[in-house]
């Protein structure tokens, strides 16, 4: 995804609808080129197109939760694809910044391999230059675009990568890292004992975001990606429990 693609991606999710004309003249480009635009950030599911118009299709998927907040989980993923070496295989779950670490390391590293449950993440990295994809299989759940249930759980016993990537909705004090889906973070629990290390991609938003099931222990986490405005007291009860903490600058965000 080219930059000002990703611009598009924050006009429309701020306005949740938008014209087509009106993107071009905030580009500075040709209506043409913008629909070109919209055609490629459509076909990947981002957004949905209408006459004259683009919009986003409320749903819970990670396409959906993408378009919110782009520039700066793309920066919290290319931090987190620093860590990974050429010739490394890691395990990546579902969320909008795993799909962009996917991209990442699929457009960086010339020999990676990617295990994953996610379908979303299979079919938006389809086209990279690079790596390998493992689909772990299981019930398909179609709004999420995720496999869960025992089937992904006994395929990953095969493997046993270093990392194992991961994001989550929210946060309790008392639960850890949460989300809204009980065999998503069912099958993302089984999955991480697969792992040398588990590494949590979160922006910061989220940390006021609390979900009805418990997804991960602040325990079961070794590192987490965020940005510089995660609440002190939430960086001060992550590093007491031994999580490693980085963060990438919200100004550079700009």
């Amino acid at each position: 995804m080219n930059n000002r693609q990703s611009k598009i991606l924050e006009a429309i999710a701020k306005q949740q609808r938008i014209e087509v004309t009106d993107i071009a003249k905030r580009m500075n480009v040709s209506p043409v080129t913008i629909r070109k635009d919209l055609d490629q950030l459509e076909q990947r599911g981002l957004i949905r197109r209408e006459h004259g118009f683009a919009y986003i299709e409320t749903g819970a998927n990670d396409g959906t939760d993408l378009v919110y907040n782009y520039e700066m989980k793309r920066r919290i993923a290319k931090a987190a694809a620093a860590s990974v070496e050429e010739n490394e295989t890691v395990m990546i779950g579902c969320g909008s910044c795993c799909v962009i670490l996917a991209e990442e390391l699929t457009h960086t590293k010339k020999d990676i391999t990617i295990i994953t449950n996610s379908v979303f993440i299979a079919n938006y990295i389809n086209r990279a230059p690079y790596g390998k994809i493992i689909l772990l299989g299981g019930y398909y759940q179609r709004d999420s675009q995720v496999l869960v249930g025992p089937i992904p759980d006994k395929n990953a016993q095969m493997f046993s990568p270093n990392k194992f990537f991961i994001s989550a909705s929210g946060f309790s004090e008392t639960f850890g890292f949460t989300t809204n889906d009980f065999l998503t973070a069912q099958t993302i629990q089984e999955l991480a004992k697969q792992a040398r290390q588990v590494v949590m991609l979160f922006d910061s938003d989220r940390f006021s975001n609390s979900g009805v099931v418990k997804m991960a222990s602040v325990e079961s986490v070794d590192v987490i990606y965020t940005d510089d405005c995660i609440p002190p007291e939430k960086e001060a009860l992550l590093l007491q429990n031994n999580v490693l903490v980085h963060k990438v600058s919200t100004s550079s965000a700009a």
